[in-house]
């Protein structure tokens, strides 16, 4: 079938994710993990007739009440019980497309069947998924430890009947639509709400929407770089290949090829320079680039491992016939990998400021604040404040989570990652970046019109037209906050193909 993703073990990558996402894939499970989930959970039923032994969250309490046995004729009540308990999210809305993500992520670690969840349970999953009928969950609730407990919580709601959907375009109880869709709760058997609770989805989530706005943010500051290079009169040197290579740093590498590349006949960079060095801000674009590249490749691996893993607790394995209770929902990886790749998204935010404010200082004949009759006019003064602002903020949200702990359910779950914290804030240095270059490209299309009528390269030339489409030059003074909006929604727009990023 077209158009179809088949939930199977076959790797699952962040770029086919986005596919998934981006062109609407339909989910279906594949026969190997039909048989997995049922072979698990029929070993878990058979175990729970042969064995009265304590095991945890399958017939005991939950985290600090682990020694609390439950009698058979409660267990699923227990489940039941379980997610709507620690349903306790508050706070802002998680965007719909990182739910939809969770959905899929979710699926995904149910789907090797070590987690003991009944077959409709993972199905209903799939018809929310594909039906568009998405969960409310709540950024806040999560300690990134036993599981994002809180807003797995608020996902899994929906299964028995309970909270609210965004469906068709608007919010509303879940039984209305489970009502008009003719679908019954499903009755939560032994172990799966645990099962559902339990997992880094959330964090996970978080991370791979940011991993994918991270790989297109990459590309626009190395391109509204290279525009802001011209239009500081820049060097071409600081990119020659045979420094990079006695370096060779591989972000390092790739930034200065792409950036020859993106110069390639341009005038304004062959032009003869009066100036012997440009400031760091330009010619360490390589270097500085090239290490935050590095840095969220360092991410992408990081949860490339994650989203292919089984991240619940206990882990049922039933070819070797045994139940272990261990830690696989700890979310310390991820913690450090989203906060390496918040800090590293900041620095593209840092350097492209500086580009912003040597524009704007009227320096290598360029006019004061980037207008005509500066004084009368202000220009471009202020935008560079307002970038200012945001990249200090990104400094302030960049302040890693993962050295963060708090003690919670009475010293059971003593160490916790607050992975969930570094996922919203890195979310949060995305959107930043994308205003911080936004702003960058605002600065830069002004500058370089005063380099006319030399022209830069064909590229940088055609993709100043369509940005000119949007935004024009500015002759006086007018509301440039317009303009950044514009700029903004300018860059959001970009389509890039995979060879590009």
């Amino acid at each position: 079938m077209e158009n179809v993703h088949y939930i199977s073990s076959d790797l699952l990558s962040i770029d086919r994710i986005n596919e998934i996402i981006s062109c609407d894939y339909q989910l279906a499970l594949s026969e190997e993990a039909i048989v997995n989930i049922e072979k698990c959970r029929a070993y878990l039923d058979q175990k729970m007739k042969d064995n009265a032994t304590p095991i945890y969250g399958i017939n005991t309490g939950f985290g600090s009440l682990c020694n609390v046995k439950i009698s058979g004729e409660n267990l699923s009540q227990l489940q039941n019980n379980l997610v709507k308990s620690h349903a306790c999210g508050t706070g802002a809305e998680v965007p719909q497309e990182i739910v939809k993500i969770m959905l899929l992520l979710k699926i995904q670690s149910l789907s090797y069947g070590h987690s003991g969840v009944q077959l409709v349970t993972v199905q209903r999953l799939i018809d929310f998924y594909n039906n568009n009928v998405l969960p409310v969950v709540y950024e806040l609730g999560s300690l990134g430890a036993s599981g994002d407990l809180a807003p797995l919580a608020h996902l899994s709601l929906p299964l028995i009947g309970e909270g609210e959907v965004y469906a068709d375009g608007f919010r509303q109880p879940t039984k209305k639509v489970l009502e008009k869709m003719g679908w019954n709760p499903i009755h939560l058997e032994s172990k799966e709400g645990l099962a559902l609770l339990n997992g880094t989805q959330f964090m996970s989530a978080f991370g791979v929407f940011c991993l994918i706005k991270a790989n297109k943010i990459c590309y626009l500051a190395d391109v509204i770089g290279a525009i802001s290079l011209e239009a500081f009169d820049g060097r071409i040197e600081p990119f020659n290949e045979l420094i990079h290579l006695v370096r060779p740093h591989k972000g390092q590498v790739q930034t200065a090829e792409r950036m020859r590349e993106l110069l390639e006949d341009s005038e304004i960079i062959a032009q003869s320079k009066k100036h012997v060095q440009d400031p760091y801000s330009f010619r360490c674009i390589p270097q500085v680039h090239g290490a935050s590249k590095d840095a969220i490749d360092y991410a992408k691996k990081a949860f490339r491992t994650e989203i292919n893993s089984v991240t619940d607790n206990p882990n049922i394995f039933a070819a070797e016939d045994v139940i272990i209770s261990g830690g696989n929902f700890h979310g310390q990886p991820l913690a450090l990998a989203l906060d390496f790749m918040g800090i590293a998204l900041a620095e593209l935010g840092n350097i492209s400021e500086r580009r912003t404010y040597q524009l704007i200082s009227g320096l290598r004949d360029l006019p004061a604040f980037l207008v005509n009759d500066p004084g009368l006019n202000s220009g471009f003064m202020i935008p560079q404040y307002t970038a200012a602002s945001i990249v200090s903020q990104n400094k302030q949200l960049a302040t890693p989570a993962s050295i963060d702990s708090i003690v919670s359910s009475n010293g059971q779950e003593d160490h916790v990652s607050m992975g969930a914290n570094a996922a919203t804030k890195t979310l949060r240095i995305v959107e930043n970046v994308e205003r911080i270059l936004a702003i960058e490209l605002l600065n830069a299309s002004q500058a370089i019109e005063f380099r006319r009528p030399l022209k830069s390269s064909e590229f940088i030339e055609s993709f100043l037209k369509s940005y000119r489409e949007e935004v024009s030059f500015v002759e006086e003074d007018r509301i440039l906050h317009y303009d950044i909006e514009k700029s903004v929604a300018f860059l959001q727009s970009l389509q890039l193909d995979e060879n590009m990023l």
